[in-house]
C-alpha cells in the first residue's frame, strides 16, 4: 500500500490474508498450520517430521479483518532426495535393512509428494485476552511416491556370533494415495498499529494413510503437539511487510514402531513489498532443526537429529470474490544445509476466502431548509 490510500482499503489489505496460513496447523498450518505432516518431508523417524516447514509466511500474525467463517486450500508439491544415513534409516524403518550389518552402504532415496490441503476456520467476534481467537481444522488428500536404490556390502553377525559375508542390491519403490492426518488449530492474534502478534497451538490426530512397513505414507503414525508465537510488521503507507513464526513440536511415541522423535524447533518467515493495493512480491524461507534426540525401543539409528534451511520467492494477489475477499499466493523453496533429512525443493499454491471489510457508510445527505418569509 501507499500513502493516500483510504483507511478502509488499508484495513482490507492488511487483514485479509491471515486465513491463508494454517497452523498447525499450519498453520496449520497448519495450514497447514500447523499442522502438518506429510511423510516425505523427512526428519526424525526415518527422516519424517510432523511440522511442514513453510506453512507460515507473510502476514502470518495479522488478524482476520472480520469475524466469521473463512476457508483456505493449498497445493503442496515437493521433490526431495537423500543418501547415506537417511536412506539407511528408511530401510531400517520398513524392515529391509540387516541391523547387524558392518560395512559400506551406498543407498539413494528419492521422494515426490503432491498434496492438497483444506482448512475451514472460524474467527470469533468476542475478544479473548484482547485478541482475535480463531479455531480451524486441516485435512489432507494426495499422493506420495518414494524409492530407495543402491547396494549393501559387508558382514552380518549370525547365530552364535558367526560372521557371514553379505552383499545385496536394493531397488524398492512404494507409492500411496489417500487421506492424511487431521490437524486441529487454535490461535490468538492482536493488532497494534503496524505491529501484529500471534500465539498458536496445533496437533496431529493420526488417522491418515500409514503403514510402518511401507516406504511412502501420507500420515506419520503418531500424535504430536506443536505451539509457538509469531510477529508481523506491516506498514500500509510504505507497503513494507515482514513476518516470523517460531514454534516447537513435542512428538508422541509411534505405537507401530516404538520410536519417538525428539523435540523439533522451526522458524518460518516471509518478507514482502506491496506494489499496489492488489499485488505484493517478496521472499520466504524457513529453518528447521531437531533439538532433542530420538529415542524408544524401536530406535536403531541413534540420536538422528535432522535439520534443513530454505529460501525462495513469492507473489500474492488480493481480489474481491462476491462479498468475500480472495487471496492467491505462489511461493517456492530451495533447500540447503540439510542433515539427516532428505532435501530438495517444494512449491505452494494457496487460495483463501475470508469475510471482506464492510463498505464505508455513505455520508448522510445535507438537509436544506427554506428560511421563513420575513414580515
Amino acid at each position: 500500500m501507499f500513502l493516500g490510500i483510504t483507511r478502509q482499503v488499508e484495513t482490507a489489505m492488511k487483514l485479509t490474508t491471515a486465513r491463508l496460513k494454517v497452523c498447525a496447523a499450519y498453520a496449520f498450518a497448519a495450514t497447514v498450520a500447523t499442522l502438518s505432516a506429510i511423510n516425505a518431508a523427512f526428519a526424525d523417524e526415518g527422516g519424517v517430521s510432523f511440522w511442514l516447514p513453510g506453512i507460515y509466511g507473510s502476514l502470518a500474525a495479522v488478524p482476520q479483518q472480520q469475524p466469521g467463517w473463512a476457508f483456505a486450500t493449498f497445493n503442496y508439491f515437493a521433490s526431495v532426495s537423500a543418501s547415506g544415513d537417511v536412506a539407511r534409516a528408511r530401510e531400517i524403518e520398513v524392515g529391509k535393512f540387516p541391523v547387524s550389518l558392518m560395512g559400506s552402504v551406498n543407498l539413494n532415496l528419492h521422494s515426490t509428494v503432491d498434496i492438497q490441503a483444506f482448512v475451514p476456520s472460524y474467527a470469533f467476534a468476542t475478544p479473548v485476552f484482547g485478541g482475535q481467537a480463531t479455531v480451524g481444522l486441516m485435512a489432507l488428500y494426495g499422493g506420495n511416491r518414494t524409492s530407495v536404490a543402491g547396494t549393501l556390502n559387508g558382514t552380518v553377525t549370525g547365530p552364535g556370533g558367526t560372521v557371514i559375508p553379505f552383499m545385496r542390491s536394493d531397488s524398492i519403490t512404494d507409492s500411496v494415495t489417500g487421506f492424511g492426518d487431521l490437524y486441529p488449530q487454535f490461535s490468538l492474534r492482536w493488532n497494534a498499529g503496524v505491529n501484529n502478534y500471534m500465539v498458536y497451538m496445533t496437533g496431529d490426530i493420526p488417522v491418515g494413510a500409514y503403514d510402518s512397513t511401507r516406504l511412502a505414507n501420507i500420515g506419520i503414525g503418531h500424535g504430536a503437539f506443536d505451539a509457538g508465537a509469531g510477529y508481523t510488521y506491516f506498514n500500509p503507507q510504505s507497503g513494507h511487510e515482514f513476518s516470523g513464526v517460531l514454534g516447537f513440536t513435542a512428538n508422541m511415541i509411534n505405537p507401530a514402531t516404538q520410536y519417538q522423535n525428539g523435540v523439533d524447533m522451526h522458524f518460518d518467515w516471509g518478507a514482502s513489498q506491496f506494489l499496489s493495493k492488489q499485488v505484493s512480491v517478496g521472499l520466504v524461507g524457513y529453518v528447521y532443526r531437531e533439538i532433542g534426540c530420538d529415542n524408544g525401543s524401536g530406535d536403531r539409528v541413534g540420536c538422528f537429529q535432522s535439520q534443513v534451511a530454505s529460501v525462495g520467492p513469492q507473489i500474492s494477489f488480493l481480489f474481491p470474490v462476491g462479498n468475500m475477499q480472495g487471496y492467491l499466493n505462489f511461493k517456492g523453496y530451495g533447500e540447503f544445509d540439510a542433515k539427516d533429512r532428505a532435501s530438495g525443493w517444494n512449491a505452494w499454491v494457496t487460495f483463501s476466502l475470508s469475510p471482506a471489510a464492510p463498505a464505508a457508510a455513505p455520508s448522510p445527505p445535507s438537509i436544506v431548509t427554506k428560511a421563513p418569509p420575513r414580515s
